[in-house]
């Protein structure tokens, strides 16, 4: 039998699991005593589907109903227990870390990858025998290839977040291998072959880069999910700010090109190896929202058409993610015909990154607590804007005010932009359940990655008199403040019980049921 102890519904035996930390009751996510989860028929994915511009969330119902009719059976029966399934408490588990760790240095090292040629582009094109705008192609495929792979990306993390990232461990193994053979290959290289290997770390990428909000939902309750889903996602400048910073001091010349690359095949395969181990699910539910059933891939496609909301969200977040991308890869291009050596340039690129990882640690636990998602935004993305727009003269205040310019508009991009992402993958998550994490996620990724890519090949083709980047500048400004207006814009025109917190709203309402019980 289950004995109640403080509202709570909870077995009489203890659980031997060693890292098991039970929910307290004013905790989020309480018990039920619910027998398990079914999957939506057709017929509730067509009304899912159909609904249009909101989803009517009966998922509770579900629940109910099964509960009401597990416990008809066990009378029918004369079962003298009650179902194993109405013994279910719903836990986090501190094996949790141990999969949130592994994600997080993925994301790390395979945005490192991304970035390995970039802070030293000049050597990389002489020691490849070619110019910049060629080296320049090795981060653009990257991210193309983020793109080409998205369809699979989400199909895959439909079925988990361990398959995802243990995919993603094998392309960053095998990528990292096949560029150093390549550098090695001949007195200059095979750049061919350093290619295919970029291309196979850049295929890896999403299926590390989209699966934080998927991994929070199946392991976190509401109460820790955007500070994991910072932590995750945040890894990836992180990564990006680690290359800028670290290999210009390991390449002096273009004969250091192969070795560094050895470097970063090492570490890659360091932080690689253990994803083959992580645990896949936790042994039970830690939320009820976790164990919501999702709606089908193609009802997902076709709610989310027809949601305004998304497209708010969507777009300004792949503009940003886009015009980041091309920043970090640009950036060396962009200081070094203004008088500024690699080693200024890289520290102004890990300011950017690591000033808005500072700035995302001291936010993302006030938004979780809070849960201000809209504030937010509101607050971050003016601030992100306006800094593209001042960045255009900070290059060029080298001779009157030293560094200080670019450092300071790359700290402040930084903090705004690095605060925004995981209150925006979380958003996103929130405005559109009970579709899979996955599905928004990847698709805001995959957006900001080819946005990124076209975004390089344009900046690429600004470039003025003497390798200036001026135009390219102007160019980022004006698509960053036409984003602006569009996530402003959530809540208003009487669209306000758009913006409802469907995944908090059903873990309180399955609470209370809990409680009650």
């Amino acid at each position: 039998m289950a004995r109640k102890e403080d509202g709570l519904m909870s077995p009489t035996t203890q659980s031997t699991a060693d890292e098991k930390e039970v929910l307290t009751p004013n905790n989020d996510a309480m018990n039920t005593t619910g027998t398990g989860w079914r999957k939506l028929s057709e017929g509730d994915e067509r009304r899912g589907a159909a609904s249009g511009e909101e989803i009517q969330i009966e998922l509770n119902e579900t629940v109910a109903t099964t509960r009401d009719t597990a416990k008809k059976a066990d009378a029918g029966s004369g079962a003298a227990s009650v179902s194993a399934a109405e013994m279910v408490e719903y836990k986090v588990y501190r094996r949790r870390w141990f999969g949130l760790v592994q994600l997080t240095l993925l994301n790390v090292i395979v945005s490192w990858d991304w970035l390995t040629f970039s802070p030293v582009a000049s050597h990389a094109a002489r020691y490849f025998s070619t110019d910049e705008n060629t080296i320049n192609w090795l981060s653009t495929a990257f991210l193309f290839a983020f793109t080409a792979i998205t369809p699979l990306v989400i199909y895959v993390l439909h079925l988990g977040p361990k398959p995802s990232i243990v995919t993603s461990a094998a392309l960053i193994l095998v990528g990292n291998w096949i560029r150093y053979a390549g550098c090695r290959s001949g007195e200059k290289g095979l750049f061919g072959v350093v290619m295919f290997g970029q291309i196979l770390t850049g295929l890896a990428q999403p299926f590390v880069l989209a699966a934080p909000a998927r991994y929070s939902d199946l392991w976190f309750t509401n109460r820790g999910r955007v500070a994991a889903t910072a932590l995750t996602s945040l890894a990836n400048p992180f990564g990006a700010a680690l290359g800028q910073l670290i290999i210009p001091f390991w390449v002096e010349g273009p004969g250091d090109v192969s070795r560094m690359v050895l470097y970063v095949s090492v570490i890659s395969t360091v932080c690689a190896l253990p994803a083959f181990f992580i645990p896949a699910r936790p042994p039970t539910p830690v939320a009820p929202s976790s164990q919501t059933p999702k709606l089908s891939l193609i009802s997902s496609a076709k709610f989310l058409l027809r949601q305004t909301e998304f497209y708010l969200l969507f777009v300004p977040f792949a503009i940003y993610v886009g015009l980041f991308n091309s920043i970090s890869s640009l950036l060396n291009q962009v200081l070094l015909p203004h008088g500024y050596n690699d080693e200024e340039a890289g520290i102004a690129g890990a300011l950017l990154i690591v000033v808005g990882l500072v700035a995302s640690a001291i936010t993302s636990p006030l938004i979780d607590k809070y849960k201000s998602y809209l504030l937010a935004i509101r607050i971050a993305v003016p601030i992100v804007g306006l800094c593209y727009l001042v960045f255009i003269w900070m290059p060029g205040t080298r001779d009157s005010g030293g560094v200080a310019g670019p450092y300071v508009i790359m700290a402040v991009m930084g903090a705004a932009s690095f605060s925004l992402v995981p209150v925006v993958v979380e958003f996103l998550v929130e405005l559109t359940h009970p579709i899979s994490p996955e599905v928004t996620s990847t698709l805001a990724w995959s957006g900001g990655q080819v946005l990124g890519g076209i975004f390089i090949v344009v900046s690429g083709a600004l470039k003025g008199e003497g390798g200036k980047m001026e135009r390219a500048l102007v160019f980022h400004a004006v698509l960053a403040l036409v984003a602006v207006p569009l996530p402003l814009c959530l809540g208003c025109f009487g669209r306000g019980e758009k913006l409802v917190l469907r995944r908090v709203r059903s873990d309180e309402v399955e609470g209370r049921r809990g409680a009650e019980a």
